[in-house]
């Protein structure tokens, strides 16, 4: 038998279109509470987030811009026009931003795992609450230098957008795997 909880996860799917409205600010402190019961060895709480929404996405498509500009080679104008749109493909971002810290027992790609484990966190609290995310990645992600537009420390990199909303259209067809074909038993 099923639970809520676990239907919530078999469930969960990456809309193709996010629209108003986004969640209030009481909805994304439980999305954040969620995101922080995310694994943490040695509760060194890695994860930082950058929300995004209203002006912010604008504030947001400057810098795509002017991060393609400075550091991607040979961009095109028409490339460059899909970065400065990227942001307004959601009414809502929040960006992952992992902070490494020195820590004799766990590793900086551990910390980096936490605040993945996070994002996913995020994404099924949305879900739960009836919206939508998607986690994108691309050329402004895991680089150190999209950092310095963002005004990050040093020690600090972006993993991932989360792009949030209300799903709109039809749902993406997920395709139904066996599990069998993903698990090797000793």
């Amino acid at each position: 038998m099923e639970s809520k909880a676990l239907s919530n996860i078999l469930e969960r799917n990456s809309p193709r279109q996010l629209i108003e409205p986004h969640p209030n600010a009481e909805e994304m402190k439980l999305v954040y509470e969620a995101a922080l019961r995310a694994p943490d060895h040695g509760w060194i709480r890695p994860t930082r987030f950058i929300e995004v929404s209203g002006d912010g996405l604008k504030k947001l498509s400057n810098i795509f811009q002017e991060f393609a500009q400075n550091h991607i080679h040979d961009v095109s104008d028409e490339v460059l026009e899909k970065y400065r749109q990227a942001p307004f493909r959601a009414p809502m971002i929040v960006i992952l931003v992992s902070t490494i810290k020195e820590h004799p027992k766990v590793p900086p790609l551990e910390q980096m795992f936490s605040t993945a484990a996070a994002g996913q966190n995020i994404l099924l609290a949305l879900n739960a609450l009836g919206y939508g995310g998607i986690w994108r990645t691309g050329k402004f992600a895991l680089n150190k230098e999209i950092g310095s537009f963002l005004g990050l420390d040093d020690n600090q990199e972006v993993l991932g957008y989360l792009y949030i909303g209300t799903p709109a259209g039809d749902n993406k067809k997920i395709p139904q795997l066996d599990p069998i074909d993903f698990v090797k038993k000793l």
